[in-house]
This record gives structure tokens, sequence and C-alpha cells, in this order.
């Protein structure tokens, strides 16, 4: 299979491939969490496109394939979120990626929860997970990423307890409902590109914002 991405990717005329991250924290006891839904993106859309995430490379649960004509590699680091950056920064390098192709999937406080963003470049937004993506970078901000909102804690409750909670029953199926959109604009992106398929899903998306940001999801 590598052998033929290889022959496929870099032909003339052949896109150029992509490489997806979704962050997250490895095993069972972290599965379903807040702060897993990076992970969850990379799985929603690997069975999508039928890619088995079977192999480990780089630090990271990996799979490969080819969406249409475009290849696509995924990855979910198993380092644990805040050094994600040892398994992102390395696998970009491997495959001698410029960073414009690398979409790295987080969760974000800041966003209700089921809205998402897709971004060419930004902060890391006091995101441990990020932060080390960017390190690891070499501090080399301009990288796109799809930002999963999943809402902030409610009263004074502990930020870093929340991120590690599990949804609820109405916060889930916002999610779920979300990884379902979230699949559609990365298919467009590999078809349209990211800034026509951004502009197109954000601007769903702010539709979406203004319509569920006041309704409770506890």
């Amino acid at each position: 299979m590598l052998s033929t991405l290889t022959k496929r990717c870099f032909c003339t005329v052949a896109p150029r491939p992509w490489l997806f991250v979704g962050l997250g924290n490895p095993g069972d006891k972290y599965k379903g969490t807040r702060h897993n839904v990076g992970f969850e993106m990379i799985d929603a859309f690997a069975e999508s496109q039928g890619i088995a995430m079977n192999t480990v490379h780089c630090k990271a649960i990996f799979g490969k394939g080819f969406v249409d004509e475009v290849p696509v590699f995924l990855a979910k680091p198993q380092t644990y979120m805040n050094l994600s950056g040892e398994s992102a920064g390395p696998l970009a390098a491997y495959y001698k990626l410029p960073l414009n192709q690398v979409l790295v999937f987080h969760d974000d406080m800041n966003l209700p929860c089921g809205v998402l963003r897709l971004h060419d470049k930004g902060g890391h937004g006091s995101h441990k997970g990020l932060k080390s993506v960017i390190y690891h970078f070499r501090d080399n901000k301009e990288f796109p990423r799809l930002r999963i909102g999943i809402g902030k804690p409610p009263g004074q409750m502990d930020p870093k307890a929340f991120l590690l909670q599990k949804f609820n029953v109405a916060a889930r199926q916002r999610i779920d409902e979300a990884l379902h959109e979230g699949v559609d604009a990365l298919k467009l992106l590999l078809s349209k590109g990211l800034e026509v398929s951004a502009k197109r899903f954000n601007k769903d998306q702010k539709y979406k914002h203004l319509r569920v940001q006041t309704l409770p999801v506890w």
C-alpha cells in the first residue's frame, strides 16, 4: 500500500497528500470524553472512507488510503494529549508534507457543543495538545485545524475535570451530528480545497452556532 501511495503521490499530475491528525488521549479510560473528540473525528472519517486504522507509525495509531484520487494519512497520537507534537511533527517530516497539508482536529471549549470551525491557521488558545504540535512544527502556527466545540464547563467546574468527563445524552447527540458534518466538510476539502470548503462550511456552522448557543446540554 505504501509503495502504491508513493507512486500515486509523487506523480506530477497527482493531488498532494493530506495528513489528518486527531488529538486525544489513548486508552479506554479516556474513550468518549470531551478531550477525545479529535480521535472520534478521525475514526468517523476513516470508517466513512473504509480506511483501516490498523498500524502504528511515529507514536500514532495510523491509517492510509485514498479519497477519490487524493492520498490521505490519518493519525491518532498515542503520546497523551500534552505531547501530541511528538507524533505529529515526525509524521509531517516523514512524509515531507508542507504544513498547509496537515490538518489537526481538536476539542474547543470556546465553541458551543457540536459547533465546528475550519481554519487555515491560528494559535493554540491554551490548548496543550495544540501547543505541543506548534512546538514540534518549529513554532509554525500556519497549519489548518478543525475545531470541535464541546462547550464551557458549568458553574465553577474545573476545566480539567470537564475535559475528562464523558458527554451526557444531549451533548452526545450533538457531537454525533457534528462528526457527520465534519466528515462531509473533510470530503469537500479534499475535492475543492481548503479555502472553498472552509468558506462554505463555516457559513453553515455560523448559523448553527446562533441556533444552538442558548440551548442547554446539561
